[in-house]
């Protein structure tokens, strides 16, 4: 920046000075601005702060009445300088309010950071700032020079990679939510007897719906040996383990079986190139029973690859991490199941998740 430019944000009081108070200082400045700019470089305190904010317990801390700076930080054992620097900075992120000397909770921290809360989503940390998934971005100039994760040959997808383990555990409470809304669309209160077939079933979630919202429902839960044994446990904990199988080892390599009336793929094609999809489309449509449906949930942009925003930045996440995912939008899932063979799919809106639903009919 030069000189003059540098005196001119020096007069305005924003050197030195953190995102928020960069954005109220600049808002009675003319445009163009630099503010996304810092607040784009500065973002990974924000992920830092949360990452702090949820292992200290600092909202369960609020939620019991700990809500000064001071009883938070006898609670989590912090510094209570430290602990006020975090809980104001959380504040000004939107997580918690602040009234003199006392935070409280914002309606979504309570609901999903307060430990005790049924939705809690904290734990969900552990695999999305899991030190080998944050890698793949460390030199990103590099991944996008490649066009493909720096990661390795295979990145995340190399066999029974441990980030998927921990991806089940960790992520399972962010999918109860679109796991019981996607059962219910396709269900739509069916209890007919019915074989589905979770691929990649990770935490077990989406079939484990299934098997709730129909009792006559058996699912079969198809993942690397070591993914399987939390589904296997998500299972018994449910109480539908005598209504659970499991296949071990890769989709692409395993024998299948048949007569399934549902093929769950959640968050799965998403890894892979389009001819690899394909493959992986034929090979499941012999195994549907004669007006079997497959049904896909996936992060899917419109046409235009930047709306809605959550959807399409979806797509950076798969360039980091693998080497050929991609963020796909309907019109491309359909060309890819229309080559495999299947008749006609629909496009549908899940309330309450920025994902959306492909059935595709044999």
């Amino acid at each position: 920046m030069r000189a003059a430019g540098l005196g001119q944000w020096r007069g305005a009081g924003l050197l030195g000075t953190g995102p928020a108070a960069i954005s109220a200082a600049m808002s009675t400045q003319p445009q163009p601005s630099p503010v996304l700019f810092f607040e784009t470089v500065n973002a990974y305190q924000r992920s830092a702060a949360i990452r702090a904010g949820v292992e200290l317990d600092v909202f369960t801390a609020i939620a019991e009445g700990k809500d000064t700076a001071g009883a938070i930080a006898a609670r989590s054992g912090a510094a209570e300088r430290g602990v006020r620097i975090l809980a104001d900075y959380l504040t000004l992120l939107g997580f918690l309010t602040k009234r003199g000397d006392r935070y409280a909770l914002t309606p979504d921290s309570a609901l999903f950071l307060d430990r005790r809360s049924p939705a809690y989503v904290g734990g969900a940390i552990e695999f999305l700032l899991a030190d080998n998934l944050v890698e793949g971005f460390k030199n990103f100039t590099a991944t996008v020079r490649k066009g493909g994760t720096t990661m390795g040959e295979s990145g995340t997808l190399a066999p029974e990679h441990d980030v998927w383990v921990r991806f089940a555990r960790a992520m399972r409470p962010l999918m109860e939510g679109p796991a019981q809304a996607l059962a219910g669309l396709v269900l739509a209160g069916s209890k007919k007897p019915m074989k589905v077939l979770d691929v990649s079933a990770s935490h077990g979630a989406f079939g484990l719906a299934f098997a709730r919202q129909n009792p006559s429902a058996r699912v079969v839960g198809l993942d690397w040996p070591n993914v399987l044994e939390v589904s296997k446990e998500n299972a018994k904990a449910a109480g539908v383990a005598d209504r659970y199988g499991t296949i071990a080892g890769s989709v692409f390599d395993v024998d299948l079986g048949g007569g399934y009336d549902v093929v769950l793929l959640p968050n799965f094609l998403h890894h892979f190139d389009p001819p690899t999809c394909e493959k992986l489309l034929r090979k499941i449509r012999p195994a549907l029973a004669d007006g079997g449906r497959v049904v896909t949930l996936e992060f899917i942009p419109d046409d235009d690859r930047i709306n809605p925003p959550m959807a399409a930045a979806f797509a950076v996440t798969m360039l980091g991490t693998t080497p050929s995912g991609d963020a796909y939008t309907f019109a491309e899932y359909e060309r890819m199941f229309r080559a495999a063979g299947f008749a006609r799919n629909e496009l549908h809106n899940l309330p309450g998740t920025v994902q959306r639903a492909v059935i595709s009919y044999k």
